[in-house]
């Protein structure tokens, strides 16, 4: 068996558990979007384009709100600006691979595949760019196709859900399990704690819009904590 056929089995290995937190994630979204008044089309679609289940959530509940569409799609992008750093930290694996290669890794993208494949990539620098890239379609491959089916599941089902097996639960459950393994550095660990300071100080606003400053500023204060660590060296 070829090495990147083997890459891309111990992805689907890496990326499988994440099925038991996306799976009731995608539901509660196909839940949540129907009762927000999105119909089938607009909810489905949504999970297929965005592809990225905090930020969908964080615009629905913005739109819920009342808030201008603007400020929904603003919210959205700040919540995904974890999304500049992951390309960041996948860049010097990816780099050399071909453009459309890493136009298609971009779209598969997310937290999940991000985390297995960072962890797996920083532990095997050397491999080749195509074993890499392998590990982390492997690690996409079963993650989106529950995502989509799941949040169809949810508009379809989910309303008959009982209200004792709420599904919320998993949102949280899920961040931790994936942010947890990656806190490896003080600029890291400085990012986490500013984003929760921040967020629980201006929890106040209106419209969500302490999400975009707890992203910012959770962003500045790693870059900043990285860059004076390295004028140390």
């Amino acid at each position: 068996m070829s090495s990147t056929r083997t890459a891309f089995y111990h992805g689907i290995l890496a990326g499988a558990p994440f099925l038991l937190m996306a799976v009731p994630f995608g539901m509660l979204f196909g839940l949540v979007a129907t009762e927000a008044g999105l119909d089938i089309f607009q909810t489905f679609s949504m999970s297929v384009i965005v592809v990225a289940g905090a930020s969908q959530f964080s615009a629905l509940q913005v739109l819920v709100d009342g808030a201008p569409f603007y400020i929904a799609v603003l919210t959205g992008l700040a919540v995904n600006m974890r999304m500049l750093m992951y390309s960041a930290s996948l860049a010097p694996h990816f780099g050399k691979a071909p453009k459309w290669h890493r136009m298609i890794a971009a779209y598969f993208m997310i937290d999940q595949t991000y985390g297995v494949a960072i962890l797996e990539l920083d532990k095997n620098p050397d491999q080749p760019v195509s074993t890499k890239l392998a590990y982390f379609f492997g690690a996409a491959c079963l993650i989106f196709p529950a995502w989509y089916g799941s949040t169809l599941a949810g508009v379809l089902v989910g309303a008959a859900i009982p209200p004792e097996y709420a599904l919320d639960f998993v949102v949280p459950v899920m961040f931790i399990a994936l942010v947890a393994p990656s806190l490896r550095s003080l600029p890291h660990i400085v990012a986490a704690f500013v984003s929760v300071l921040v967020s629980l100080s201006l929890s106040w606003m209106p419209f969500n819009l302490w999400l975009m400053i707890a992203a910012i500023a959770a962003m500045i204060a790693g870059a900043e904590t990285e860059r004076r660590l390295r004028a140390r060296l």
